[in-house]
């Protein structure tokens, strides 16, 4: 059960320790981002980044003493998207790993630092915080053609 406190321009929601509120939470943030109309490439984004801050929650750290893990989002005033994850903690703090090309996982805070703007972790022993910022643009200002100048694209023959 995802147990949700929402206002006009933030959200959060307390995540059981477990696999099965990750999908509830991201649906959760789609649907707050697309009311708000945000571009679809932008939601994906964050879509993507909650699920691996909740993966690596609940895989790597401690409830919270309520048992769950709690993720928020809002709309900063500067246009960036706030996302962050916080948890009970662990023995180690989150950090960007190099995972070999066979290896099955590790690459989570790589695709994190790929999308967002800035990362981070702050906290105490007994409560971390992992955050991103992701910019963000209005639904209809993604427009992939209008960045290039297709008169001086040279033939490929």
């Amino acid at each position: 059960m995802v147990v949700a406190r929402g206002v006009p321009d933030s959200a959060a929601v307390l995540v059981p320790h477990a696999p099965v509120g990750v999908s509830a939470a991201r649906h959760r943030l789609a649907g707050d981002l697309d009311a708000r109309g945000i571009a679809g490439d932008v939601v994906d984004d964050a879509v993507l980044i909650l699920s691996e801050l909740l993966s690596n929650a609940l895989r790597h750290a401690r409830a919270l003493p309520s048992g769950n893990v709690r993720a928020a989002w809002w709309v900063r005033p500067d246009g960036l998207l706030a996302i962050e994850v916080t948890d009970g903690g662990s023995s180690t703090r989150p950090r960007q790993a190099s995972p070999s090309l066979s290896a099955h996982g590790g690459r989570g805070l790589s695709i994190i630092g790929t999308l967002a703007a800035d990362w981070g972790v702050r906290g105490t022993p007994d409560e971390v915080t992992v955050w991103a910022l992701v910019p963000i643009k209005p639904r209809g200002d993604d427009r992939l053609w209008d960045e290039f100048d297709l008169d001086t694209v040279d033939p490929l023959d």
